[in-house]
């Protein structure tokens, strides 16, 4: 227990008490763990009264409604943080997801832009193809793409 100071002492704003820094020091060192542990043990209930007066000791110059104020406006604030964390995280994996979909070949990537066409042609069966679409049925040539036979010089024509 420390005595409060009668005048306290002139610092910057927002400067730590003795009390606030003799807190922090059993937090670093753990020994709130400890006192929580020896509280909520029943083997340790010999300890209890003893717990009770660190605790209410601790806990001195606050009053009941600014802690439940305290504790239910960081609970909203870090809930709201973890919310549009989670969000952003959400939205960066959806985007990873797109591009790795766009850079992933397709398994008919040949077929891409192409119809299926029935051409009747010489035979009773006719021809189906998989090839670009002609403006013109009627001009479609099956040897449309392939490169012209070679004629011999001395077989050409005059």
């Amino acid at each position: 227990h420390l005595c409060p100071l009668p005048t306290p002492p002139k610092g910057v704003d927002g400067d730590a008490s003795v009390h606030d820094r003799v807190l922090w020091a059993l937090h670093i060192s753990g020994l709130d763990d400890l006192l929580k542990f020896l509280a909520s043990s029943p083997a340790e209930q010999q300890w209890a009264l003893h717990v009770l007066e660190i605790i209410s000791l601790m806990f001195r110059d606050q009053s009941p409604e600014e802690l439940a104020a305290l504790g239910q406006g960081q609970a909203a604030a870090e809930h709201r943080e973890d919310t549009r964390e989670l969000e952003e995280l959400r939205q960066r994996e959806l985007a990873e997801r797109r591009g790795r979909a766009l850079q992933r070949p397709s398994r008919r990537r040949r077929r891409w832009g192409r119809a299926h066409v029935h051409v009747h042609g010489t035979t009773r069966k006719g021809v189906n193809l998989a090839a670009p679409v002609p403006l013109q049925l009627k001009s479609y040539s099956h040897d449309l793409g392939k490169e012209p036979r070679r004629v011999p010089r001395r077989r050409q024509a005059a």
